[in-house]
C-alpha cells in the first residue's frame, strides 16, 4: 500500500509539473510586454545618418510620451538589423562589425557609463578610466565587453580601437563623457557588431561609427529618468519598417514630429 501511495503521489506531481509547465516558461507576447519605458528612434530609412528619439513610459491607457522628443545622428552608413530581442528579420541589411550602421530592432538598455565617478541616474553605473576598453576585436574572448586593461591584462586589449575615456586619448573628446548600453548581440557573436552605445555628438548632428548621438542635456536628462526596474527599451527603426511591424511588436504610436 505505501509503495502504491507513493506512485500514486509522484504521478500526481507529475501531472501537475506537466500542467503547470507552459505558464512558468511562457515568453512574453510581444519584445516589449515586460517594458515600462522605452527609447524610439526612426529614421527616414536604411541609409539615413539622423533620426528623431521619442521617449515613452507605459500607463494604464498604453504609451504616452514623455517628452516632446529631439533629433539624433546615426551610423555614418545608416542603421541595419542587428540582434536583440526581436525576432530575426530577412528583408534588409545585417548588421556586421566595422560597417558604420546604426544596429536596428528591438534592444534592452544596459548600464550608464561616464568619465565622472557618479553621475544622477538610477541606472548602474560604470566610470571609465584611462584603462577602459570596448572590445571590437572579433577573434578575442573579450569581444562585446567593456574591460579595464589593469585587471585583463594589456595584452588581452590589444587590437581593441575603442577606449573608453576618449578625453584622455583623443584631444578632449567628449562624445562618451555620459551615455548607456545598447545591448546588441548580447552573445557576443564574432563580427556581428560590438560596443554600441548611445552618448554624446562631438558636433551637432555628427553620423558616428554605429552609435546613436545627441546633445549633452538630452543625455542627461534621459538617464536621470531611465530605471531598471522598468525594464527599459531601446527600438531603432526605419520609418517604414516602424510602421510595419508596429501592431505585431506593440510599438506605441508616434507623435507627428517623429514621423
Amino acid at each position: 500500500m505505501h509503495a502504491f501511495l507513493q506512485r500514486h503521489c509522484r504521478h500526481l506531481l507529475g501531472s501537475l509539473l506537466i500542467t503547470m509547465a507552459p505558464a512558468a516558461i511562457a515568453a512574453p507576447a510581444t519584445p516589449l510586454d515586460d517594458a515600462q519605458q522605452l527609447i524610439v528612434v526612426t529614421a527616414n530609412g536604411w541609409d539615413a545618418t539622423s533620426g528623431h528619439l521619442q521617449a515613452f513610459e507605459r500607463t494604464d491607457g498604453g504609451w504616452k510620451a514623455h517628452d516632446a522628443g529631439f533629433d539624433v545622428a546615426l551610423g555614418r552608413n545608416g542603421s541595419a538589423w542587428g540582434i536583440g530581442l526581436h525576432p530575426a528579420q530577412d528583408a534588409g541589411p545585417h548588421k556586421q562589425e566595422g560597417d558604420g550602421r546604426s544596429p536596428a530592432g528591438i534592444f534592452a538598455i544596459g548600464p550608464a557609463f561616464g568619465y565622472a565617478d557618479h553621475i544622477r541616474s538610477q541606472m548602474p553605473y560604470q566610470a571609465m578610466q584611462a584603462s577602459s576598453y570596448c572590445m571590437d576585436v572579433p577573434a578575442s574572448p573579450l569581444y562585446n565587453q567593456i574591460v579595464d586593461a589593469r585587471q585583463v591584462g594589456e595584452a588581452a586589449v590589444q587590437g581593441s580601437t575603442e577606449t573608453m575615456r576618449l578625453d584622455l586619448h583623443n584631444k578632449g573628446d567628449r562624445r562618451y563623457r555620459e551615455g548607456f548600453v545598447i545591448e546588441h548581440n548580447p552573445a557576443a557573436v564574432p563580427g556581428q557588431g560590438s560596443c554600441i552605445f548611445a552618448h554624446l555628438w562631438r558636433a551637432p548632428g555628427e553620423a558616428t561609427a554605429g552609435c546613436t548621438a545627441m546633445e549633452p542635456e538630452r543625455m542627461t536628462a534621459l538617464l536621470a529618468w531611465l530605471s531598471p526596474q522598468a525594464k527599459p527599451r531601446f527600438v531603432l527603426l526605419p520609418q517604414a519598417e516602424y510602421t510595419r511591424l508596429q501592431h505585431g511588436w506593440g510599438l506605441p504610436v508616434l507623435p507627428e514630429a517623429a514621423r
